[in-house]
């Protein structure tokens, strides 16, 4: 089996991901967030592999979303602490958050965002930094950008021409459409 690096892929999603690695390498991130930084704690919060903890923060150094800080000569002990590149992950975080809260969480939230002062839960949304305006299907496309290729830009232009109306917007949450489903990465 041949393992597909999209790394250089057209697609920011695909890149991102490819950075990231998969769910181990994005809860690691979350306990970070949540402040462990020693190898030990993302062992016991996680209960993940030792040999797969390692692959995974190495991964994470590698493609710069932590970096290491030795504690301990000897033994030698690092620290993992988040990167500026690593702590811009945090609204994917938030986001899967907010997810995971309204589609999985039958018993309700069991974690949420809070305004620190006030501890008032927030509801999380995407929103136009430039204009406020909450971002929508309806309202909003995905186009290309100045970089995009010639390959990208006509799949992009099919894709747009398929995009439902706003009153045809309240599909299932499971079994999406094969339009809107279509690879944007090629």
């Amino acid at each position: 089996m041949i393992k597909t690096s999209h790394k250089d892929a057209p697609c920011p999603m695909a890149r991102g991901i490819a950075r990231v690695g998969d769910a181990w390498a994005v809860l690691i991130l979350r306990e970070a967030f949540y402040g462990a930084t020693r190898f030990d704690e993302f062992h016991k919060r996680l209960g993940i592999a030792p040999n797969m903890l390692t692959r995974r923060l190495n991964t994470l150094v590698d493609e710069g979303l932590m970096s290491r800080r030795q504690y301990s000569a000897h033994p030698p002990r690092d620290d993992y602490v988040l990167t500026d590149l690593g702590r811009d992950f945090r609204p994917v975080l938030l986001t899967l958050m907010a997810w995971g809260n309204r589609h999985f969480s039958d018993d309700g939230e069991t974690v949420r965002l809070t305004e620190r002062k006030s501890g008032r839960p927030v509801r999380i949304a995407l929103i136009d930094a430039d204009t406020g305006e909450r971002i929508t299907e309806a309202s909003h496309a995905i186009a290309p950008g100045p970089a995009a290729s010639a390959g990208l830009r006509a799949r992009l232009e099919r894709f747009a021409q398929t995009q439902p109306l706003e009153s045809n917007l309240s599909a299932p949450t499971h079994g999406a459409s094969q339009a809107s489903t279509e690879q944007l990465h090629d």
